[in-house]
């Protein structure tokens, strides 16, 4: 399974990673989350641990990411090896002119055992809950929905 989404959000590329790469902030904006635990300590870095608890296609689901890649403006990379679907998620950030952001979602998988037989499913449900959870972030950071103020990457400043 390999699903990118996209979408263009009206605010600048500090603000939109800032926010999109804060794990706390995730079940803000990602629909199917319900809880976060960090597994080891702040700040965000590569060999981060985070533990998510989601609901998805009616199942709970817990899992471990750890964080493989982090470039604070440009790319976060995380990856999980557990369970019957590891996947691995990629956002990246480009800027637009006019101050907006190219955000893209990334979703890789291999599915073992009996989740090899409903990957093609799977990639419909995850494109569509993908979609809905960029439309939540465009949402929020756009300021039809208050969120809190959103603060600068580890080590970097707003511009």
């Amino acid at each position: 399974m390999d699903v990118i989404t996209e979408c263009v959000i009206a605010r600048p590329a500090h603000e939109v990673a800032a926010f999109a790469a804060d794990p706390d902030r995730v079940p803000e904006w990602y629909a199917n989350i319900r809880s976060v635990e960090w597994k080891t300590p702040r700040p965000l870095r590569v060999g981060s641990q985070i533990a998510f608890v989601a609901h998805f296609l009616g199942r709970r689901l817990a899992y471990t990411y750890e964080v493989v890649e982090l470039d604070p403006l440009r790319r976060f990379v995380m990856r999980t090896s557990e369970g019957p679907f590891p996947m691995e998620t990629t956002y990246t950030w480009e800027p637009l002119p006019g101050e907006s952001t190219r955000m893209t979602l990334r979703n890789r998988g291999t599915p073992a055992g009996f989740s090899r037989w409903v990957s093609p499913f799977m990639a419909v449900a995850v494109r569509r809950a993908n979609q809905q959870d960029l439309r939540l972030l465009k949402t929020i950071l756009e300021g039809s929905v208050r969120a809190a103020p959103v603060t600068p990457p580890e080590g970097r400043t707003l511009a």
